[in-house]
C-alpha cells in the first residue's frame, strides 16, 4: 500500500483527455468483438471467396515486403549515412505516401505506370508488363504505401548506430558492401524487423490504393480489405468475421514489436550489460614450451614500412617516420589529433593526406585497401560477433579463409593474453580485455600502419598498466609506424619514440619524450607533464612575465624573444614566512587547492604578483607547515631551477 500512495497522481486536466482518447480508440474495436458472430466465425473465414482472398493477401503482402526491402534498406542507408542536395526533398518523397489518401495514390500510380501514364506505355510495348488489373498492380500500389514504414524505421536505427563501428571494419580492410552486410544489417537488426513487420503489415491491409490503381477483381486483385468492402454489401456478419482476422493480425504484428523490437541498435543495448572484472591473463606457451617472445611475429606482412604523410586541410603538417616508430599525438581539445588519424585513414573532408607506406603511395586507395588499421577508443568490438570472430575480421575480409582466419586470430588473441576469451562477446569482456581484443584484431588484420585513439582511456588505472605493458611489448616488435592520440603522459613517455605535439593543427614540436618532458613547447603539454608552465618575454635581468610579473633565470635569451619558462613542482619551496637565502624568485600567495599525487602532495598556491604555481611536496612537509586551503604561503624558486623554451 505504502508503494501505491507514492505514485504521483496526474493531474485530471490532462489524464480526463488521455481516458477520453483511449475509450475513443477502443470503442471502434469493441464494436468488431460484440458485433461478431462467433458461431458464424469458421463458416466465415473458411468460405471459398475470404480463402482466395485470403492466399492473395499473403502474395501480395509478401511480395510487397520483398521489393520493400530490396529498394528501402538501400534508401534507407542512403538518407542515414550519405550527405547529399535534396535530402530533405527525397525524406519527403518516402513520408508523402503515409500521409497521401491511399485513392490519390492510387491515380497517381496509374498516371505514372498505367497503360497511359508516363512509364505504362514502355513497360507494355517493351516488356509486355501490364501493371493496373493485374496482380502484379496490387503488388505495386502496396509496396507503394507500406515501404515508408521500413525506411523511416530504419533510418531511425542507422541514424542511432555509431559510424566508428563502420569506419573500423573499413580500417580491417572490408569493402563498403562487406560492412553493410556483416556489420551494419547485424547491428540494426531490431529496426531492421520492426520497419519489415510494420511494412507487412501495412501491405496486407492496403485498400484504397489497391482498388484504384489494380481494380477489385475476385482471384487477381481482391485482396481481403478489398472482400470486406464486397462483404458489407451483402453479407455485413461475415465483412465483421473477416475484420476481425484482419484486426487479430494487426494486434498480433504490434504485440510482437512492442518491447523486443524497439530499432535499437545492438550497441546501445550494452550500457546495461553487468560489469565485467577483469580476470588474469593465463600465460600463453609458445611452441617450445616456453613463453610467447614479446614482438614474436607481430610484423605487418612480414615486412618493414616506413611512413611519409603530407597533411593538407585543417592539419597541415609532413610526418615521417622510419619501420617500428610509436609516435604519441598529444595537445588540447580541438588540436587536430583525431583529425590527423581520420586523414591518414582517408575518412574526413576537414584534411586530406598525401600518404605513402613504404614504396606504396596509398593516397588514392578507399579506406579498406590503405592497409591501415584503426583501434578507436572504444575499441568498436562489434557486439554481434564472439572475441574470436572479431579478431578474424580483418583477416576474411582481405580474402583468408574461414579455418585459417580463426586459427590466426586465436594466435593473436593468444599472444595478447586473451585467448581463453575467444568464445566471448564484447558485452562479457572487462574494459582491458575488450582493449586487448579490439588490439589483436588490428594487429591480425596485417596493417603497415596501426592508429590508436585513446586506448587506455576508459580504463581504470590498474588496468590501465596492465594493459599498457600489454602494447608497448607488442609494438615492439611491428613492422609498421604506430600513431597513438593520448593525453596521459605515462602513455606518451613510456609507449612512444617520439611525441608529436598539435596545437590547430599543426606541428608545434616533434621530438623524442625525454626531449618534450624537459623542454616542452607548449603550456598544454607541460601542464600535462605535470610541469609549471608561464608563458612571457626574455628581459635583459630574465623574464617579463605579463603585467608587472618578473622571473630571475640562470639561462639567458635574446631580449625581447617570446619563451615558455618551464618550473618543476618539485623544484618549489612552500614557506609560511618570507624565506632568507639564496632564492631568487620569491613571492607571497594563498593555498587554493592540495591534492594527493601517489605518496605526495600537489599545492596550488595563487599570486597577485605571478601566475598561479603548482607545488610539489611531501604529506609530512604539509603537516609541518599546517597546510590547508586558504592558509598564507610563501614561495620560492631558485634561478638554476628554471628552463626557458624560446617559442
Amino acid at each position: 500500500m505504502s508503494r501505491l500512495r507514492t505514485r504521483p497522481r496526474p493531474p485530471l486536466a490532462l489524464a480526463l483527455p488521455a481516458l477520453l482518447a483511449v475509450a475513443f480508440l477502443l470503442l471502434p474495436l469493441i464494436g468488431i468483438l460484440s458485433r461478431t458472430q462467433w458461431g458464424e466465425l469458421g463458416t466465415h473465414l473458411t468460405s471459398p471467396g475470404v480463402v482466395e482472398a485470403l492466399r492473395l493477401s499473403l502474395v501480395v503482402s509478401l511480395w510487397a515486403l520483398g521489393l520493400s526491402l530490396l529498394l528501402g534498406v538501400p534508401l534507407a542507408w542512403l538518407l542515414a549515412r550519405v550527405p547529399f542536395k535534396g535530402k530533405a526533398l527525397v525524406r519527403s518523397l518516402v513520408l508523402l505516401p503515409m500521409v497521401l489518401p491511399p485513392t490519390v495514390g492510387g491515380v497517381a500510380l496509374l498516371l505514372g505506370f498505367g497503360r497511359r501514364g508516363l512509364l505504362g506505355p514502355w513497360l507494355e510495348g517493351t516488356f509486355g508488363i501490364t501493371l493496373p488489373f493485374h496482380t502484379s498492380g496490387a503488388v505495386v500500389a502496396a509496396t507503394f504505401v507500406a515501404m515508408p514504414f521500413l525506411v523511416i524505421s530504419l533510418e531511425g536505427a542507422l541514424g542511432g548506430l555509431k559510424q566508428s563501428y563502420e569506419e573500423t571494419a573499413a580500417s580491417l580492410g572490408a569493402p563498403p558492401v562487406r560492412v553493410f552486410f556483416t556489420v551494419t544489417l547485424p547491428m540494426v537488426a531490431p529496426g531492421l524487423v520492426a520497419g519489415a513487420a510494420l511494412t507487412w503489415a501495412r501491405a496486407l491491409g492496403e485498400f484504397g490504393a489497391t482498388i484504384t490503381f489494380a481494380g477489385n477483381l475476385p482471384g487477381t486483385t481482391q485482396t481481403l480489405p478489398l472482400q470486406v468492402y464486397l462483404l458489407l454489401q451483402d453479407k455485413p456478419e461475415a465483412a465483421t468475421s473477416v475484420s476481425l482476422l484482419l484486426l487479430a493480425i494487426a494486434m498480433g504484428v504490434l504485440i510482437a514489436l512492442r518491447g523486443r523490437w524497439t530499432g535499437t541498435p545492438v550497441a546501445a543495448k550494452e550500457a546495461g550489460a553487468a560489469a565485467v572484472t577483469e580476470e588474469p591473463s593465463p600465460s600463453v606457451p609458445g611452441p617450445d614450451g616456453g613463453p610467447v617472445p614479446d614482438g614474436e611475429a607481430v610484423r605487418a606482412d612480414g615486412g618493414d614500412w616506413a611512413l611519409h604523410a603530407e597533411v593538407t586541410g585543417f592539419n597541415e603538417l609532413t610526418l615521417d617516420a622510419g619501420p617500428g616508430t610509436t609516435i604519441a599525438v598529444v595537445g588540447e581539445n580541438g588540436a587536430g589529433k583525431t583529425t590527423l588519424l581520420r586523414a591518414l585513414l582517408g575518412l574526413t573532408p576537414r584534411a586530406h593526406a598525401r600518404l605513402r607506406l613504404g614504396d606504396t603511395d596509398v593516397t588514392a586507395l578507399p579506406p579498406h585497401r590503405r592497409q591501415v588499421a584503426w583501434v578507436p577508443q572504444d575499441g568498436a568490438l562489434f557486439p554481434h560477433l564472439t572475441a574470436l570472430a572479431n579478431t578474424a575480421y580483418g583477416l576474411r575480409a582481405r580474402g583468408a579463409g574461414r579455418a585459417e582466419a580463426r586459427r590466426e586470430a586465436q594466435a593473436w588473441l593468444d599472444r595478447l593474453g586473451v585467448g581463453h576469451l575467444a568464445r566471448r562477446k564484447p558485452a562479457q569482456l572487462s574494459g582491458g580485455q575488450a582493449q586487448r581484443v579490439a588490439l589483436a584484431r588490428a594487429l591480425a588484420a596485417r596493417p603497415r600502419l596501426l592508429l590508436l585513439d585513446e586506448p587506455l582511456a576508459a580504463l581504470d588505472q590498474t588496468t590501465r598498466a596492465h594493459v599498457r605493458h600489454t602494447l608497448r611489448t607488442h609494438l615492439a616488435g611491428f613492422g609498421g609506424v604506430c600513431l597513438i592520440v593520448t593525453h596521459d603522459p605515462v602513455e606518451a613517455v613510456s609507449l612512444a619514440d617520439r611525441v608529436l605535439v598539435l596545437s590547430d593543427g599543426r606541428t608545434l614540436q616533434d621530438a623524442a619524450p625525454a626531449e618534450v618532458t624537459r623542454r616542452p613547447r607548449s603550456p598544454w603539454v607541460a601542464r600535462m607533464l605535470g610541469r609549471n608552465a608561464w608563458p612571457g618575454t626574455a628581459s635583459a635581468d630574465g623574464m617579463a612575465l605579463g603585467p608587472g610579473g618578473r622571473l630571475v633565470v640562470a639561462e639567458a635569451l635574446p631580449e625581447g624573444a617570446a619563451a615558455l619558462a618551464i618550473i618543476a613542482p618539485e623544484a618549489v619551496a612552500v614557506h609560511r614566512e618570507r624565506p632568507g637565502g639564496s632564492p631568487r624568485n620569491v613571492w607571497p600567495g594563498t593555498v587554493r587547492e592540495i591534492t594527493a599525487v601517489g605518496s605526495r602532495l600537489r599545492v596550488l598556491v595563487g599570486s597577485p604578483e605571478v601566475p598561479d604555481l603548482v607545488a610539489e611536496i611531501t604529506p609530512e612537509a604539509a603537516a609541518e607547515l599546517g597546510l590547508a586551503d586558504g592558509a598564507a604561503v610563501w614561495t620560492s624558486v631558485k634561478a638554476t631551477e628554471v628552463t626557458l623554451v624560446r617559442l
